[in-house]
């Protein structure tokens, strides 16, 4: 008999009963259009303020969707937004219950590319200072870049390559790459979509869509000298997923892209490029964070589970 893990259990029960309300399933459909306060969604539902925030707090908990606090004639608003467009809930995992699986995982630090893109803005820091001359792309190239726990670029690309030291015969079941991430706006704005591309192996994995630049508080792991600034404090901790079905981006399907696309162990490295295409519909740029930065304690993590 195959069990969720009580992480996994605990996740499930949170979505189920988010969506077990039809207020819930209504305060969803609604922010299908666009992004509502909970005033408007009141309002519109015909329901006390208190009740809709009530249900605001079952979605947010169950991250089908998120929150922010804005400025308001008085005070502060609460804004909410849908986190996701489908929702995909798999309750068999033979694949894993049958072999003995083992992984491998490797922090890469965020100034250790191998190639980069950038434009204005763009520029580098770490816990005692800004590392470069801001927008002035060259400085890219600077050795201090080895330092660097937050990068920020309002176009282009940075490159990593991640040695992949796993037996050459092993039959690679999933990989994973995270990081801490959001839009590069001037200064910041916490609606500024960009659409966020993960490359593997040249292969496109999928585009994540961040809804902006974060700068309403200071990062949990900031150093002082950054929490008085006006930039880019925090972002959000994503994950990308790699299967033998398909590609998932914090555990919900992204792309058909799958593990024998990525050819993995034709070479000793991981190519991983992240970025914003030239084509993109938000080019809204891109922050990343290492664990000395934002709110969360990493660099870029790789892990790649095999039998």
């Amino acid at each position: 008999m195959l069990e969720l893990s009580i992480k996994e259990a605990d996740k499930l029960r949170k979505v189920a009963h988010a969506l077990s309300s039809d207020v819930r399933l209504k305060i969803i459909n609604l922010l299908n259009v666009g992004n509502m306060n909970i005033h408007q969604l009141a309002e519109t539902l015909e329901i006390p303020v208190s009740t809709a925030a009530s249900h605001v707090k079952v979605l947010e908990q169950s991250a089908l969707i998120q929150t922010e606090l804005r400025p308001a004639r008085r005070g502060a608003m609460k804004v909410c937004t849908r986190n996701f467009d489908d929702i995909h809930i798999q309750l068999n995992n033979k694949d894993s219950f049958f072999n003995e699986s083992k992984s491998y995982e490797l922090e890469m630090p965020i100034g250790q590319y191998t190639d980069f893109q950038v434009a204005p803005t763009c520029g580098m820091a770490n816990q005692d200072k800004i590392l470069i001359p801001e927008d002035e792309p060259v400085h890219f190239y600077s050795p201090e870049r080895s330092k660097a726990q937050l990068i920020w670029t309002r176009k282009g690309y940075f490159e990593y390559k991640f040695p992949i030291v796993i037996p050459y015969k092993a039959d690679v079941n999933a990989l994973q790459i995270s990081m801490e991430i959001c839009s590069e706006a001037p200064n910041h704005d916490h609606n500024w979509p960009s659409d966020i591309t993960v490359w593997l192996n040249g292969v496109d994995i999928g585009t994540w869509t961040s809804p902006g630049d974060y700068g309403d508080r200071p990062g949990k792991l900031n150093p002082s000298y950054w929490t008085e600034t006006t930039g880019t404090q925090y972002g959000t901790l994503k994950t990308w997923k790699v299967t033998k079905k398909h590609t998932m981006i914090d555990d919900f399907q992204l792309s058909n892209c799958t593990i024998n696309n990525l050819k993995l162990l034709e070479n000793e490295f991981l190519s991983m490029k992240v970025g914003i295409k030239e084509d993109a519909v938000h080019k809204g740029g891109i922050n990343l964070f290492g664990k000395e930065f934002g709110d969360y304690s990493q660099d870029i993590k790789l892990k790649i589970d095999f039998t």
